[in-house]
């Protein structure tokens, strides 16, 4: 190669280089690829449906999945992983910051409000007691002291029964903490296994009209509802050192995905009516 061509290569790759190091500034590297934006991880225990859940080809969906996406979408500076991980292993990720962001119906309680940023509410929550459809003994929550029922632990229904149980020591409510899917927790009701369970009464009248199942619905007074939680679900946001300004984020999502009606047309997808807070 003579000298005017070896120059003429040597300038070439001189301007390449050049030209890849401005591209790459001001972007942050993940994996093998660049990006400017703020990776979000969202975690989720799929289920229970249809807040969370995986359809039969292996995809993750469900109410407050379309949610984060709707939220997300109006947020282009952040990219956005979803990884399904067990409920406790959700909240003990938020703790150590491996999630940013949890998604799985979660309601607030006192206990949480000290440990994690709440967004604002995503879903308008009914509680309701189950019961099978003989049980005439179960008519307002006071009637659950000595009654049996199986719950997720460190679900809000859990929290609500423990200090319901130390408000009555002496006849407290007989409590089964089981990690089943909601199906055949109610399954349970039905056949008798179990007196009751506390549930979402949008998700119960959706379950007793898929399944057939032999249960009814007993809806509780507004002071019985407090006991459990404040009536709406939440994302949670882990309180890591961005914590405060991606909760303003998404709180100007929902504020968008309300004003434009995408909220309402999820809630109708899933439930068949808006459940959206108002």
């Amino acid at each position: 190669m003579n000298g005017k061509k070896w120059y003429f290569f040597l300038i070439l790759g001189a301007l390449f280089l050049t030209s890849c190091d401005n591209q790459n500034k001001g972007t942050k590297t993940i994996g093998t690829q660049t990006t400017g934006k703020e990776k979000i991880v969202i975690a989720t225990s799929g289920a229970p449906s249809p807040f969370s859940t995986v359809d039969g080809q292996g995809e993750l969906m469900g109410y407050d999945i379309d949610v984060a996406k709707a939220i997300f979408a109006q947020l282009p500076q952040y990219e956005v992983r979803f990884e399904i991980t067990e409920f406790p292993s959700i909240l003990a990720g938020l703790d150590s910051q491996r999630y940013h962001v949890g998604a799985n119906n979660f309601a607030m309680n006192e206990k949480r409000k000290e440990k994690y940023f709440h967004s604002a509410p995503i879903f308008q929550n009914q509680y309701a007691i189950a019961v099978a459809k003989n049980n005439n003994d179960i008519k307002q929550f006071s009637d659950l002291n000595g009654k049996s029922t199986e719950v997720y632990p460190g679900l809000n229904y859990a929290t609500a029964l423990e200090l319901y149980n130390q408000q009555y020591p002496n006849n407290p409510v007989k409590i089964t903490y089981s990690e089943a899917d909601l199906l055949p927790v109610l399954q349970h009701v039905e056949t008798g296994q179990y007196d009751f369970q506390l549930i979402d009464k949008v998700m119960l009248s959706q379950l007793i009209n898929e399944h057939n199942l032999n249960l009814k619905t007993i809806e509780l007074s507004n002071d019985d509802a407090d006991r459990i939680a404040l009536p709406y679900s939440y994302l949670l946001i882990s309180k890591g050192n961005k914590g405060e300004q991606l909760t303003k984020d998404i709180n100007d999502g929902i504020k968008k995905i309300i004003s434009n009606g995408e909220l309402t047309k999820i809630s109708v997808h899933y439930f068949g009516a808006d459940y959206s807070p108002k």
